[in-house]
């Protein structure tokens, strides 16, 4: 299987990488810090030296830069069998209080990204008749969330942009599944000091995402909702 990450290097789309490449599968990851993306890929290669790893410096806000990623992986890789649209950014604000311009960049790193990169991959999967698409979101993306401000619309969108992706290709035969993580420990959290038994690790995420890629041609996971047992932070 051949899969695509985006936001790999770092956080909850490396702990996806690390599974799948343990799992035997070749990827394609992209991150905006080529040092960062370096020690990744250097890092999945140790874990299994046996599939094949490429990698593209991405800034994923920017268009032009998505879709030269897209191109790059699908002319590299024979087929894509899964897309992991991870890549995201968290900042925290309250609508009426929040700086001008944050939703616009939110709304490019979260939802636009997954946009633009899913539609230059899905051609390749339509002529296959087969394909996963995942789609990062968070629980944000769900209900009201404190200090979520645009970060929370941005999920939002990302939600409706995955209900009608979904709609749009099954009769294709593929797959759309939303995962809507709680707090996890990522960069979002370095320096907060929580205790690490009261937030989700990544490789929590990594592991429900590998379960549902197990399914049968004829089932799909839609939604994906894990929270820390004690609840929302």
């Amino acid at each position: 299987m051949y899969a695509i990450i985006t936001g790999a290097s770092r956080g909850i789309g490396n702990a996806i990488a690390k599974k799948l490449v343990a799992e035997g599968v070749h990827v394609a990851i992209c991150a905006r810090n080529a040092e960062h993306l370096q020690s990744a890929v250097a890092e999945l290669q140790q874990i299994n030296s046996n599939v094949e790893i490429i990698s593209q410096v991405c800034d994923l806000s920017k268009k032009e830069e998505v879709l030269a990623f897209g191109k790059f992986v699908v002319e590299t890789f024979p087929c894509i069998d899964i897309l992991i649209n991870n890549a995201g950014v968290f900042i925290p604000g309250e609508i009426h209080l929040e700086a001008d311009g944050l939703l616009e960049k939110l709304m490019e790193t979260n939802l636009f990204s997954a946009y633009h990169l899913t539609r230059s991959i899905v051609p390749s999967m339509i002529k296959n008749n087969k394909g996963h698409i995942i789609n990062i979101s968070s629980v944000a993306g769900l209900q009201p969330y404190e200090h979520g401000g645009s970060y929370s619309i941005s999920k939002y969108a990302l939600q409706g942009f995955s209900k009608n992706l979904r709609n749009e290709l099954k009769t294709f035969g593929i797959k759309v599944t939303t995962v809507n993580p709680g707090a996890t420990m990522s960069d979002s959290w370095s320096g907060s000091q929580i205790d690490p038994s009261r937030i989700l690790e990544a490789k929590d995420i990594a592991d429900s995402i590998w379960n549902t890629l197990q399914l049968s041609p004829q089932a799909v996971v839609e939604d994906i909702i894990i929270r820390p047992l004690l609840g929302d932070l």
